[in-house]
């Protein structure tokens, strides 16, 4: 058992041969990701990145002050805050200098996965898994964009492949950055801490008896199978991350009173999660998003057809080995406890908080198909081609426009509006929504160079147009945009019940059209633009004429409506 166990922990070093630079290969990955988003790298901040981080960041930055003062605090650690206050200080506040800070994350991520990559199989899959994490259309938009996530999830990767190599300090120290990054990432050395507990009670209940058997599991750390006999103390440095952790949420407590975050952000992202069907949706959603999503399931379909097929023999004859079960077992626990964890809390099913477990899913499809399929490369081309498709082609399925290139539209389309608002009506108190609210009131997004007041509205549905239409005397023009992105043709639309699930769990609207907006409000359309599914349009409210409009005529617009 010894000999077969030697055997197969060897079997984990097949071919990691010296390693190469690391410096060099993250100044390649660098200078790769860099050229492809050079065009990217000064649009204004978007959505969440003008909501919160960047005001969180600047805080820093002006302040000191690790909790947000000019945004609702939500709790999360800071790190990547004054990540970016630290550079801003060296190199001058400024997008570009933002967006470069966070594309030296992404190359580090990449780095992560190549190194993990060739761990636990070889140069060949952690080459071809890296490229295909890369243009993966969630990763790509997200590798420049002032988010937390793909920080937790290069945090997280580079702490799965020291634990691997029982480098316990560097393990420690990997995961404790990664929940520093965002509080979510706990539960991957969590998951792996309860892992290791179950195995070792297994493994007691097989060796009971007299006289105690050899235990037959194994955990695999370092280059060997390590017997589960004992209690496992050693997997108690597994808990460490909590510390760090806790520490942050002591000092927010104290300098806000909010063990957790504030209320609202509370009952948004928990609170009110906690209901059991929204978990069975949610959970719906989050297989998904990990293995169909923006073309993936040319990946995820291609390796499970592959496995029908019988490995194929190298050079020297031995069948390709396959990744290790208990290094695919230690994968699938961490993928496991991020979908069960972000089913039950989360507000928006957003994609990009599953970036952390995304590269292990492409890491196991890509060795399946190295293992047996004799044209590899040619699939991997394949599913790389297509999510580029994904990337500069929108699904016919809804998404948020920051999972592709169709953040880039909403950047400007929201520029170009921003543009006609100060140039014909720079003292006009504009009605409008989150995000736009925060563009045109604070000058340092980006938008405007000097700050509009604006009269917000929860979002441009008939059922919040209409109140606001009763009062037009609050605002003179109205800044209406598409606050998410809608295919001409969604076959969920035919789907009765699961509207009505979204609009219950998931905070779901329809927009009304621009032109039937402004019948509503009692305006005149006076400008509209629309890129690739997505529109913004301004509406001048026309006095004296009274825009309040009755429910007759708004259940007239909602049967006339194309959305």
């Amino acid at each position: 058992m010894k000999d077969g166990a030697d055997q197969q922990g060897k079997s984990l070093n097949h071919q990691i041969t010296k390693s190469p630079n690391l410096f060099f290969l993250f100044a390649l990955i660098f200078t790769a990701i860099f050229l492809l988003h050079a065009p990217l790298l000064r649009l204004p901040y978007f959505w969440d990145e003008a909501g919160y981080y960047v005001p969180a960041a600047r805080d820093v930055l002006l302040h000191g002050s690790l909790v947000p003062q000019s945004t609702l605090t939500s709790g999360h650690p800071p790190l990547v805050m004054a990540w970016l206050a630290l550079w801003w200080k060296l190199s001058g506040y400024t997008v570009a200098v933002a967006r470069t800070a966070m594309l030296l994350i992404a190359a580090f991520a990449l780095l992560g996965v190549f190194q993990l990559g060739r761990r636990v199989a070889n140069s060949q899959v952690a080459l071809a898994a890296a490229i295909c994490t890369a243009l993966y259309p969630p990763f790509f938009s997200q590798s420049a964009m002032l988010h937390i996530d793909l920080p937790a999830g290069a945090f997280t990767v580079w702490g799965l492949y020291f634990y691997l190599q029982d480098r316990r300090l560097a393990t420690i120290t990997l995961f404790s950055l990664a929940a520093l990054a965002k509080e979510t990432a706990i539960v991957a050395p969590l998951a792996l801490f309860a892992w290791e507990l179950f195995l070792w009670v297994v493994a007691r209940r097989m060796n009971a008896g007299s006289p105690p058997k050899k235990a037959a599991i194994y955990l695999v750390r370092g280059n060997h199978y390590h017997p589960l006999r004992s209690l496992p103390q050693s997997a108690l440095f597994l808990l460490a991350p909590l510390l760090p952790l806790g520490a942050w949420y002591a000092y927010h407590y104290s300098e806000t009173g909010y063990l957790l975050a504030a209320p609202e952000y509370f009952r948004y992202n928990v609170a009110q999660t906690l209901h059991p069907l929204r978990m069975v949706l949610s959970f719906i959603k989050r297989i998904w998003h990990l293995l169909g999503f923006m073309h993936m399931f040319l990946l995820t379909a291609g390796a499970a057809i592959a496995l029908r097929l019988p490995p194929l023999s190298d050079e020297d004859g031995n069948l390709r080995p396959r990744i290790a079960p208990a290094v695919q077992m230690v994968f699938a626990v961490v993928i496991a406890a991020y979908v069960v964890m972000l089913s039950v809390v989360g507000g928006a099913p957003l994609v990009r908080y599953l970036l952390p477990v995304v590269p292990l899913v492409i890491l196991l499809c890509v060795s399946t198909l190295w293992r047996r399929v004799a044209q590899w490369k040619i699939a991997v081309a394949v599913v790389c081609a297509g999510f580029v498709l994904a990337l500069v082609i929108n699904p016919p399925y809804p998404f948020a426009p920051e999972d592709n290139l169709a953040y880039r539209d909403f950047i400007l389309l929201h520029r170009q509006a921003a543009d006609v608002l100060t140039s014909r009506y720079p003292t006009a108190r504009v009605l409008t929504a989150w995000p736009a609210t925060d563009e045109l009131s604070k000058p340092y997004l980006g938008y405007v160079q000097r700050a509009l007041p604006v009269v917000p509205i929860e979002d441009f549905s008939a059922e919040h147009l209409l109140p606001a239409a009763r009062d037009t005397s609050l605002y003179d023009v109205g800044l209406l945009f598409s606050t998410k992105y809608e295919p001409a043709a969604d076959l969920l639309r035919a789907v009765p019940f699961w509207e009505r699930w979204q609009k219950r769990f998931f905070h779901f609207h329809r927009n009304v059209p621009p032109q039937l907006a402004a019948q509503l409000l009692g305006g005149r359309l006076v400008f509209e633009q629309w890129r690739r599914g997505q529109w913004v349009a301004i509406v001048e409210i026309e006095r004296p004429q009274n825009a309040a409009k009755s429910s007759g005529d708004v259940a007239s617009i909602q049967r006339q409506r194309r959305y």
